[in-house]
């Protein structure tokens, strides 16, 4: 099942009021550890960061935490955003789309994006507008859901295929709840996305798996445009 970008950012705006609460129950409430070894994996001491499709603000928060001076996210969501700036006024907050990053080059010496690459139209697209953004040598990291290997899988399996899609028929943005794992069976592999990073320009380029192999944080770093 493939989604039209205004048809994901409506349904995403639906979900918004119960987002934070979905992904603690979906992860055991693991996706704010996740989140925290990402940040501090590419964040710096008084960097400029960016979080793309921030969401509800908890990467970009988890940023912070690791030492960032200033952070911007992202999220092409209304209500998200909404919600992110409730959580830190502070913060700048843009509504704007992946795939057409509304900065200059090389602006930003360190990217995060959250479980939100799976959601672009177009992921090498994105992954070459985050090399852009990113000055050479910036760091990347991406936290997203992957199809699981061995023992787990059969356990996803029936925790994403039905008993989620079950969760969402009891609150708002149903449809949400049977378009992640959609989303997810149609996502590249761990291996595949690191390829796909270093087509867009990152060196370095590693993952490693979480969660049983459910999850995975894959970083890089930004190469000098040829």
């Amino acid at each position: 099942m493939t989604l039209a970008p205004d048809a994901v950012r409506s349904m995403f705006d639906r979900i918004a009021p119960v987002y934070d609460v979905m992904n603690r129950v979906m992860t055991a409430g693991l996706d704010v550890r996740w989140r925290r070894h990402a940040a501090e994996a590419v964040v710096s001491l008084g960097d400029r960061v960016f979080d793309g499709a921030c969401g509800t603000g908890d990467f970009a928060l988890a940023d912070r935490r690791a030492g960032a001076g200033e952070v911007i996210g992202l999220d092409f969501s209304s209500q998200m955003l909404a919600r992110a700036r409730a959580k830190a006024p502070e913060l700048e907050w843009v509504q704007g789309d992946l795939l057409a990053l509304p900065f200059p080059d090389a602006s930003f010496d360190a990217a995060t994006v959250g479980f939100g690459v799976r959601n672009v139209a177009d992921l090498d697209l994105a992954l070459r507008e985050l090399r852009r953004i990113l000055r050479p040598g910036g760091r990347l990291a991406i936290l997203e859901i992957t199809t699981p290997r061995g023992l787990v899988r059969p356990f996803f399996s029936l925790w994403f295929d039905r008993i989620v899609p079950l969760l969402g028929k009891v609150l708002p943005g149903g449809s949400a709840y049977t378009y992640l794992p959609a989303s997810v069976k149609r996502f590249p592999g761990a291996e595949e996305l690191a390829l796909r990073l270093e087509a867009a320009g990152f060196a370095h380029v590693r993952f490693t798996l979480f969660g049983g192999s459910i999850v995975a944080l894959h970083t890089g770093v930004a190469q000098e445009a040829e």
